[in-house]
């Protein structure tokens, strides 16, 4: 650090370079928040989910809903045709199911035949009214592609594998531009579907970052000139935010990572952790100015003042950010990485790099004190004659607080629902209530069968076997809609009996099952049974969102099947349903090993830095607390543990440790030399309760700026990481003093620790 305080030149070269450096790499960016982008590669939903698309198409869809009076006439139904067909001609796209295109199962004289539910070729076309009665008559139509009442019908979109989120928005894109071309657009009236649902999660991403960026630099810049009034300061805090912020997402290209909802996050984080490292070098500046320091010497003893500090807080909050790394869920861990590594980087330049260009260029007298200086001070002696004259109460309410707050815990919901992200006026939120009012639900859950051998699925008694199985579920109130393999051959069965009601069932021959097997010749049959009749799928459309929900119904379903066993079929879940009910397991898996692994870490760090294991110990309690009091707030309010509430544990520990760490330092240095415990404590709030007052006010204000966000996931981490970091300052300016002074006795008289100016 003395090499490089003595070589401004290149110190601002080397900032230049850092910030120009990762420029080439943005325009990469790859932007996906898929729902596969988060799971495992090798998870076991993953693996069947892979599996099965490879001899069945995949179930998310686009759905788009038409709704008016002329729904059954050509005029409507042949724009209608020709938009799919246009939508079909795309490479992108596998297929399109509507009113005129679907199969239809009908009797003829001889047997039945397959043919199109509306066949526009047919001379004349029948009636409206017939042709909505043919649609509404249909076994398969209803709760698919028309409504109950007939009133609205659906168009539905399944494109091959999409592998990014632009992707999709750019197919919505095209269906909406589709529509409008056909004159259809007064009729569609909602656009949903697991894909609508990426597109919307991708524009609230895009939202966010053009806004929170800027918003949370602005924030910090004014908060910097309110207490210092200096230019140089937001000069280089607005140089070292752009060098941490481009270089993180410039490594997350690097790493071949997508940027999804919760790497949206990173910016706006690494920009108030930057900011509170700077924050602490700007008010040891002050300090030293305050001593009557000047030019090279104050900077030395403003750096031997809070090098250390600011190396040891950048490596806890990079520990603390780095136990998410343990998630199972892969955007989590991506963050935990990036965001320490930011971490990292931004105590590097502020300690190496930054020194030597203030010394440089920096010619303004430091020592006048500013208006929002001594309002810090003020609040910063009431708190510690509050802590040093009655620390027996101060440690008595916050045990009191704590033995409230522990018992909610238990009572913390895990729960992912995507469509809880967004607020109940929000498009995507009324379009996908519209579709399962008007049809069914749009979270697509299968129930893959596998059967013993070749063919085994012609089998009359598996066959019924899942009959048995189909209505069961279809009781269930989670299930608006069902096909199987059991439906298409029952209505062969009708077909061929001449559409006598009675016969709209598995028949009991298997060799009559094979022949209509061979008589079929439309296009759905091979979407839920393979081609060696050893696979089937039980396709659901539920109206449950909510990971919760699914695995019950996932549990209930395995305990009927443990009761009633389909014959000698094994069974297993895939779809998007499988795969958000997994989510529970994972995020709770996720949080264990993620706060486990975080109080570890962060115990040795304190007791390599402290070397006590008591001072280890005291450390531990303002940063703890935070975590307790989340927890608990989120219980009591019935926020859900999520993908974005998963990380606010380990964020709120990373950045509470900052200010524990530099008070501590302080008391430490102080008593080394032999200060009193009272003057110790006293003296390190005077000269470092300022910056630590002043980081915590920077930092909420920036998570409050995510607070404001429409989008509940980057709202809710902003809120409660605001609140988590008020906690560890009320805990770092009260308690921790308060525990100092009651435990004076336990405490090493002579601590040992990185050494510092004092004053």
């Amino acid at each position: 650090m003395g090499w490089m305080l003595h070589r401004p030149r290149l110190a601002l070269a080397l900032l230049a370079l850092l910030i120009l450096l990762p420029g080439p790499l943005l325009l990469q960016v790859k932007l996906d928040n898929a729902p596969e982008a988060y799971f495992p590669e090798d998870a076991p939903a993953v693996l069947l989910d892979r599996e099965l698309r490879e001899e069945f198409p995949q179930d998310q869809v686009l759905v788009a809903l038409f709704r008016g009076e002329n729904l059954y006439s050509a005029a409507f139904l042949e724009p209608l045709d020709r938009l799919v067909q246009g939508l079909e001609a795309n490479t992108a796209i596998d297929r399109v199911l509507a009113v005129t295109t679907v199969d239809q199962i009908r009797g003829t004289a001889d047997g039945f035949r397959v043919e199109p539910l509306i066949d526009l070729q047919e001379q004349p076309l029948p009636a409206a009214d017939t042709l909505r009665d043919r649609v509404l008559g249909d076994r398969f139509a209803p709760g698919l592609l028309v409504s109950d009442s007939g009133d609205t019908v659906a168009l539905i979109i399944r494109p091959h594998p999409m592998e990014t989120s632009l992707q999709r928005l750019q197919l919505e894109g095209l269906l909406r531009d589709s529509v409008a071309q056909e004159g259809l657009t007064p009729q569609l009236v909602a656009v949903a579907g697991h894909i609508a649902l990426d597109v919307a999660q991708l524009r609230a991403m895009i939202k966010d970052l053009a806004t929170l960026i800027p918003g949370t630099l602005g924030v910090s810049l004014l908060l910097l000139w309110w207490l210092f009034r200096r230019v140089l300061v937001l000069v280089v805090a607005t140089a070292t935010i752009s060098a941490v912020t481009g270089l993180a997402m410039g490594l997350l290209i690097l790493m071949g990572k997508p940027f999804t909802l919760i790497s949206a996050i990173i910016p706006p984080l690494l920009t108030a952790l930057t900011v509170a490292m700077l924050m602490h070098l700007f008010n040891a500046i002050l300090h030293a100015a305050y001593r009557g320091l000047d030019g090279p010497e104050r900077m030395r003893i403003a750096l031997a003042a809070v090098a250390y500090p600011i190396l040891f807080t950048a490596l806890t909050t990079a520990a603390g950010l780095a136990s998410l790394m343990v998630s199972p869920i892969r955007p989590i861990e991506t963050f935990g990485l990036v965001a320490a590594l930011g971490v990292l980087l931004g105590a590097v330049i502020v300690v190496l790099l930054l020194p030597a260009i203030i010394l440089r260029w920096d010619n303004k007298p430091w020592t006048t004190r500013q208006h929002g200086m001594r309002w810090l001070d003020r609040f910063t002696t009431g708190s510690t004659r509050l802590a040093l004259r009655h620390p027996l109460g101060v440690i008595a309410a916050a045990v009191l607080l704590m033995a409230v707050a522990i018992p909610q815990i238990p009572k913390l919901q895990v729960e992912t629902d995507l469509y809880s992200f967004f607020s109940e006026d929000h498009d995507i939120t009324r379009a996908t209530r519209m579709v399962e009012d008007s049809l069914s639900g749009v979270m697509a859950l299968e129930v893959v069968f596998d059967g013993p051998d070749f063919d085994s699925l012609m089998d009359p008694e598996r066959l019924r076997a899942l009959e048995r199985v189909q209505t069961w579920l279809d009781e269930r109130p989670e299930v608006d809609y069902s096909l199987s393999l059991p439906d298409l051959i029952g209505e062969m069965h009708w077909a061929f009996n001449g559409e006598e009601p009675a016969f709209r069932t598995v028949p009991d021959n298997a060799n009559l099952i094979a022949q209509y097997l061979l008589i079929y010749d439309g296009h759905d049959l091979y979407e839920l049974v393979n081609r060696d009749f050893t696979r089937t799928r039980l396709v659901l459309n539920l109206n449950a969102h909510g990971a919760g929900e699914l695995n019950a119904l996932m549990r209930d379903l395995n305990a009927e099947l443990a009761a009633n066993p389909p014959v000698d079929m094994t069974w297993n879940y895939a779809g998007m349903g499988r795969l958000f009910a997994d989510q529970e397991r994972l995020l709770i898996q996720g949080q264990i090993d993620s706060v486990k692994v975080v109080g570890v870490l962060v115990l040795i760090l304190m007791l390599v830095m402290w070397r006590s294991v008591s001072l280890a110990v005291v450390s531990m309690i303002p940063n703890l607390a935070p975590v307790v009091l989340i927890f608990a707030l989120m219980a009591t309010f019935g926020i859900w543990l999520d993908m974005a509430t998963a990380m606010v544990a380990s964020v709120a520990v990373g950045i509470a440790l900052d200010d524990t760490i530099h008070i501590l330092h302080g008391y430490v240095e102080r008593r080394r030399v032999g200060a009193s415990n009272t003057w110790a404590i006293a003296r390190t709030l005077r000269q470092r309760g300022r910056a630590v007052i002043g980081t915590t006010m920077i930092l909420v204000a920036q998570f409050m700026l995510l607070a404001a966000s429409g989008f509940q996931p980057t709202s809710v981490f902003g809120w409660l990481t605001a609140f988590g970091l008020l906690v560890a300052l009320v805990f770092d300016l009260l308690v921790l003093p308060a525990i100092l002074m009651a435990a004076r006795n336990y405490l090493p008289a002579r601590p040992v620790a990185g050494k510092a100016a004092v004053g």
